[in-house]
């Protein structure tokens, strides 16, 4: 495979957890597919909705995992909202309620430091990222009375649910439609699968929508949300895919792989098409 070889395809997507890696280990064959994605000359983007590490920590993890990747390759949730916040609510005081340490993702974002009490201070936007044992009922309830008083919402995903290495547990969707139902409002999304997010990983690759593949093990905001953009959707079977959750979703997917491993050989088989 190289690259005037591949078709119609210039720029490749790729999600991280269930897709890459699951709790960090590679998955079997993914190091060497994204070898290969790199022989070929592709440019790529590995888009994650990850909120416990910041992309310097993640790069560091999957290159010591083998995987050839710097910081500049991946976009997160967190870098994302950052952008989000200082473009609509600018000099905004947030509270980051989150699994993991990611502020260094975070510039420009003024964030409020809570005791464990209930606090009067004011806080004009309340931001959630990865659920974890941070995600107590007293620190629910402190987000829930700010919004009470008027705070905006802003998530930077919706996942109600992600694989580790023990099985599937409970991610921020989970915890965020409660707090929408309670406080009625709703939440800005800003990760994947808003359109947002995409249109930024796009643009950090100068690449279009319909010479772009996505591929994810999430169904709809991985692999769906993609393809209304106009990207091409590859859903793979593995991290949190369900063969319940692929046969009742809102769409079908441009193409579906047992692995990451196979991306090699599907994108071969596009430009064998192609030409």
């Amino acid at each position: 495979m190289e690259l005037e070889q591949v078709g119609g395809i210039r720029a490749v997507l790729i999600d991280i957890d269930g897709v890459l890696t699951v709790s960090w280990d590679p998955l079997p064959g993914a190091v060497a597919a994204m070898e290969r994605l790199r022989a070929a000359g592709l440019p790529l983007a590995l888009v994650t909705n990850t909120t416990s590490r910041t992309r310097a920590s993640i790069a560091a993890r999957l290159a010591e995992a083998g995987f050839p990747v710097t910081a500049d390759d991946i976009l997160t949730a967190p870098a994302v909202t950052a952008a989000h916040l200082r473009e609509h609510h600018p000099g905004a005081r947030c509270l980051l309620l989150n699994a993991g340490d990611i502020r260094a993702d975070l510039t420009g974002v003024t964030l409020v430091d809570e005791p464990e009490a209930d606090s009067d201070q004011e806080v004009d936007v309340v931001v959630l990222g990865g659920a974890g044992e941070e995600f107590s009922y007293a620190a629910l309830n402190r987000v829930f009375r700010h919004l009470q008083r008027g705070a905006a919402l802003v998530a930077m995903h919706r996942n109600l649910y992600w694989r580790t290495a023990d099985g599937l547990d409970l991610d921020t969707g989970a915890f965020l439609l409660g707090l929408e139902r309670a406080a009625r409002v709703e939440a800005t999304i800003t990760g994947k699968p808003s359109e947002a997010f995409f249109t930024a990983a796009l643009a950090h690759l100068g690449a279009e929508p319909s010479a772009t593949l996505m591929i994810g093990d999430d169904i709809e905001s991985d692999v769906l949300a993609a393809q209304r953009g106009g990207i091409t959707g590859v859903l793979v079977k593995t991290g949190k895919y369900l063969p319940e959750t692929h046969r009742s979703a809102s769409g079908t997917p441009d193409h579906v792989l047992d692995s990451f491993a196979a991306l090699p050989h599907l994108i071969d088989h596009l430009a064998s098409n192609a030409n």
